[in-house]
């Protein structure tokens, strides 16, 4: 069943970096011909390798910086207008998926409590 979640959040994290790729770069920039808020992207692909290969401690660290995302999606789906307001939308649907498979990814590589006791 981890493989799923695995694949989820991997799928999920891909889109949500392409997504604010584009977003910033071509669609609906801050600033007419690309802002500095493209390097947001950037930063999705650091835990992008430990995520592909199922390391737990990217997991985990990965719950609490996909916050971020869901919060600026938020924000910008509720102040924004237009396409803007449509491009956070998805960044808050495919932020919400990333969080949800990982938190579920964590929960079923997790230890049974008797493997943890004699560690």
């Amino acid at each position: 069943m981890s493989k799923h979640y695995q694949l989820t959040a991997s799928i999920s994290l891909v889109a949500l970096t392409f997504l604010c790729l584009v977003w910033e770069g071509w669609l609906a920039p801050l600033r007419p011909g690309g802002s500095w808020m493209i390097l947001k992207a950037v930063f999705l692909l650091i835990p992008l390798f430990g995520i592909l290969r199922g390391k737990r401690y990217t997991y985990k660290w990965l719950s609490l910086f996909i916050q971020f995302y869901l919060m600026e999606g938020l924000l910008r789906a509720t102040s924004d207008h237009g396409l803007s307001q449509w491009l956070a939308a998805g960044e808050t649907l495919l932020a919400t998926i990333l969080f949800v498979s990982v938190i579920l990814y964590i929960r079923s590589t997790r230890l049974p409590q008797e493997e943890k006791a004699a560690q």
